[in-house]
């Protein structure tokens, strides 16, 4: 079972998200990973394995921050692996997308991207959504919640996602 947590405050984010990521721990799952927006950049830092192994990656990075999201996965879409763990990033490295839940027409919405030129990273279906998200964007020079709204109408499944935009950060 997929968790999400996800932290905006004036507290440094990276250690509210990992704590949450911890306390979720009981419930299973095969990677862990968290995206934060540090310096005006979005990083993301994703691994196979349990929330420590995540940790220990991360560790010596710069993880300041005051908006994080995070996610502990068990995989629908794409083996257990790093490159299949969330967070997953839309193909300009601007959004960064956990899901969870089952996006049944990701298919049908993949072949419309590689007809547009995407190219995938991973297996999932959630790196299929945030793809969609960043055309739809793009395509209609809108914000990230707009394109969003547009996206979902097209979306079939069941599902919750939660998303943080390099260029827009809450204050």
């Amino acid at each position: 079972m997929c968790g999400i947590v996800a932290y905006i405050g004036q507290r440094e984010a990276y250690p509210v998200v990992l704590k949450g990521l911890k306390r979720l721990e009981y419930r299973g799952y095969d990677s862990a990973g968290v995206a934060l927006v540090n310096a005006g950049k979005l990083k993301v830092y994703k691994k196979k394995g349990k929330v420590a192994e995540m940790e220990e990656f991360a560790t010596g990075k710069d993880l300041q921050s005051h908006i994080a999201i995070a996610h502990t996965r068990w995989a629908t879409h794409g083996e257990p692996s790093d490159r299949n763990a969330h967070p997953q990033l839309s193909g300009d490295g601007k959004l960064a997308m956990v899901h969870n839940g089952i996006i049944e027409n990701y298919m049908q919405l993949k072949q419309e991207l590689l007809n547009k030129g995407h190219q995938f990273s991973s297996d999932t279906d959630t790196e299929v959504l945030i793809h969609f998200i960043q055309e739809i964007k793009q395509s209609n020079e809108c914000s990230t919640e707009e394109a969003v709204r547009i996206a979902l109408k097209r979306v079939v499944g069941a599902y919750v996602i939660v998303i943080i935009d390099e260029d827009n950060q809450a204050p």
